[in-house]
């Protein structure tokens, strides 16, 4: 069965460009959420093996996404991927603490994401 990936993005050109690195890499369901508002509304609909979120989203925050996800009995074996502009030490390290599991800045190289996509899944 294909590993379910949820990409959580506001901007459609940046979610658009994670979609199509992660189609590279073969047989995965990848679902799509503009904002961390939808995408607490899918995790418990589709339960994915893998979030990957950008931190600067109108509403709900990736960190709040990272937060939810971390600090639930549900859903804190799935795995967390944050890809950001945000760059600063300060900014990694929050992230890490809150619990994600890498940290990408943006703009990211396809070939480094596609690579903790595979070891955060196993591949």
């Amino acid at each position: 069965m294909a590993k379910k990936i949820l990409v959580v993005e506001d901007s459609s050109m940046t979610r658009s460009l994670i979609v199509t690195s992660l189609e590279d890499l073969g047989d995965f369901t990848v679902v799509e959420a503009a904002n961390g508002f939808q995408a607490l509304r899918k995790l418990p609909e589709i339960v994915p093996d893998l979030v990957i979120t950008d931190i600067n989203m109108p509403d709900i925050n990736g960190l709040e996404v990272v937060r939810f996800v971390k600090h639930s009995e549900q859903f804190r074996h799935i795995p967390v991927i944050i890809v950001t502009t945000e760059g600063r030490d300060v900014d990694r390290e929050r992230g890490l603490k809150l619990g994600a599991d890498r940290y990408v800045i943006k703009p990211f190289d396809p070939e480094e994401l596609q690579g903790f996509v595979k070891e955060l899944l196993g591949e």
